[in-house]
């Protein structure tokens, strides 16, 4: 984030500190500006270059911010969506990013005389129901574990599909957080949340503790330890769930780390009696609202729904 101007380092700063969001979502704020800012200096003639990677944005003043107009922002959705092919998540994103951008700079370092961003809509998103696995499916990933790492692998891949854990929490967790059947973990925007561990999971880490490396370790504290007995990257785990979706016959472009998360909430709320509050709670989401997609249901609830129907049986007279 070298190359970002003093108001956007401003900023992400404000982003971090004071509304104390992870340092992967200011991360993805810089990028999102970055690209915007360079737009911007195409649109409005101040560079020649048309290779937006090559344009430094250093020397973007709030002056030149000041001129920008809402027409010049649906110029820019417009140029992401055509030219970068941008789809409507995608599109999504960047409009958040440029409307807290615009409302910290009007309404925070009030550098701004209006606000042009405040009109400005998001594209309209499709809800889509989140891709899981079922029950027999979950089993047989499970059953996949072999090799020298079982017990670590056996025990990371537990704890995604009774826990619910984002990938950046389950490299995190922390030895010292775990007591008894509990874990604490730090999700989105630095928020402690307690995650209750069931007899599956209590078991799985308790089996990988007993092989777990002890001289050497670069991170004592560390609960999942890669090769080189450092904290397990997000990367590492990512590769080690791919392998084993692989491994169960399963598609490993359908599923990810992110879809044993799915898993876990759609069968916590199908088959724990959980309402939508408790596990919001669970999953750590902010709005309720983030939770609600997981109160879908399946084609065979569907199909039960139909055949269950008093009128099901009556049929057309001869």
């Amino acid at each position: 984030m070298n190359e970002a101007p003093v108001v956007v380092k401003d900023f992400l700063n404000y982003m971090e500190t004071i509304k104390g969001k992870s340092k992967s979502t200011v991360q993805e704020y810089y990028y999102d500006l970055r690209t915007f800012l360079r737009f911007m200096k195409i649109h409005k003639g101040l560079v020649d270059e048309q290779d937006l990677s090559a344009i430094d944005i250093s020397d973007v003043t709030i002056d030149l911010i000041r001129t920008i107009t809402l027409s010049d922002l649906y110029a820019y959705m417009s140029y992401v969506s055509r030219e970068r092919d941008n789809n409507a998540n995608s599109r999504a994103r960047k409009v958040a990013s440029i409307k807290s951008f615009f409302n910290y700079l009007f309404s925070k370092a009030n550098l701004l005389d209006y606000n042009p961003a405040a009109e400005l809509e998001s594209p309209k998103i499709m809800k889509r129901l989140p891709r899981y696995l079922n029950i027999e499916e979950s089993k047989r990933l499970l059953n996949s574990v072999t090799g020298k790492n079982r017990e670590r692998d056996y025990a990371i891949i537990t704890l995604f599909l009774n826990c619910g854990l984002r990938l950046s929490e389950l490299v995190n967790i922390n030895i010292s957080k775990i007591k008894g059947d509990t874990l604490t973990v730090v999700g989105k925007g630095n928020k402690e949340r307690t995650i209750y561990l069931n007899a599956a999971c209590k078991k799985a880490i308790e089996a990988y503790m007993r092989v777990r490396p002890v001289e050497g370790v670069k991170d004592r504290n560390a609960l999942f330890l890669s090769e080189r007995k450092k904290r397990i990257s997000q990367k590492t785990v990512q590769h080690i769930v791919k392998k084993y979706i692989k491994a169960a016959g399963l598609d490993p472009e359908r599923y990810s780390t992110h879809k044993l998360r799915h898993t876990a909430a759609t069968l916590m709320y199908r088959y724990g009696k959980v309402d939508i509050r408790a596990l919001q709670e669970i999953l750590g989401h902010e709005s309720v609202a983030t939770t609600e997609i997981y109160t879908h249901v399946d084609n065979q609830q569907l199909r039960d729904a139909v055949n269950n129907n008093p009128l099901a049986n009556i049929e057309y007279p001869e």
